[in-house]
């Protein structure tokens, strides 16, 4: 079905470990979406509901980062939020 072609790129000679000064370590991507970051900003204050891929999460924004938001959750602390992370989010009356 499939014929050997030699003149084929291995994947070893383009694999993420021969890529780079450092073949050990390791480099995180992450994408910044300025539109949320922007949204997510303007909700500071105010309490919201983010549903996240590991569940729901309800609190008050504190800070707004490019990657991550800070929520103050009720009477358990803080929280910081991936960004990339959420999948919806829903401001809610206190």
């Amino acid at each position: 079905m499939y014929q050997y072609q030699p003149n084929q790129v291995s994947p070893t000679a383009v694999s993420p470990a021969s890529v780079g000064p450092n073949p050990n370590q390791i480099y995180t991507v992450s994408s910044i979406d300025p539109y949320m970051v922007d949204a997510l900003r303007r909700l500071i204050g105010h309490c919201v509901v983010f549903e996240t891929t590991r569940g729901a999460i309800e609190g008050i924004i504190i800070d707004v980062k490019p990657d991550h938001v800070l929520l103050q959750l009720q009477h358990r602390g803080q929280a910081c939020v991936r960004i990339a992370e959420i999948v919806w989010t829903m401001p809610v009356s206190m």
